[in-house]
């Protein structure tokens, strides 16, 4: 968290915002810690980053460890990551229309079908759509940007296969205080992003994360 006084003079309204985002349960899959944040987008401001990892058993990569070993399952390649960042100016903002916005990246490899897809990019913008209405997150003035990054090897590596990363950034005002629901979304967001399905109704997710 960054901010530009002691902690006595930080306004009650990002308090708030911070204790809710404490308080927001996010998928066992995500990890999700605080880094630091910007300081000079805003007076106050809150960055978390995430990433998700496939998740690959020992017994897969032939470590002979048993069903006893208490991490039976390792962190394998990186299928997404993104940034949330939290800003506030108590003084408001005409260009937010508000005093919060939400800032947040999202990176991704997609499969070769899908990522030539023309489509893409709008399809990543309704995903956040989609996942801010269903988590009950009230917003104003949304703006964002889809780039797909297309990475081709030559010379010694001319045998690297082709890639392609799809890349969301994108920014919102907060309609209400209720900021555990926009980080919620995010998250959900992220995992969608890395190909996770969605989680079965019912079904709760674990907090996973690391807040200093």
């Amino acid at each position: 968290m960054s901010s530009h006084g002691p902690i006595s003079v930080v306004p009650p309204a990002f308090l708030e915002a911070l204790a809710a985002v404490r308080r927001t349960g996010c998928r066992s899959e995500l990890r999700l810690e605080e880094i630091p944040a910007p300081a000079r987008l805003a007076p106050y401001a809150l960055a978390l980053a995430a990433d998700v990892h496939e998740r690959v058993p020992r017994s897969a990569l032939g470590a002979g460890r048993t069903g006893t070993d208490p991490h039976p399952v390792i962190h394998g390649e990186e299928l997404a990551t993104g940034r949330f960042i939290l800003l506030h100016d108590p003084a408001g903002s005409a260009l937010w229309d508000g005093d919060f916005r939400i800032v947040t990246y999202i990176r991704a490899r997609m499969e070769s079908e899908m990522g030539n897809d023309a489509m893409l990019g709008s399809v990543a913008w309704t995903w956040l759509v989609d996942a801010l209405t269903e988590s009950g997150a009230e917003y104003r003035q949304a703006g964002g940007t889809a780039t797909r990054v297309l990475s081709e090897s030559y010379g010694t590596l001319a045998d690297r296969n082709d890639t392609i990363d799809i890349e969301l950034r994108a920014s919102w005002t907060p309609g209400d205080g209720n900021i555990s629901a926009h980080l919620e979304a995010w998250a959900e967001m992220v995992c969608t992003f890395a190909g996770l399905p969605p989680l079965p109704s019912g079904v709760t997710a674990l907090p996973h994360r690391r807040f200093s």
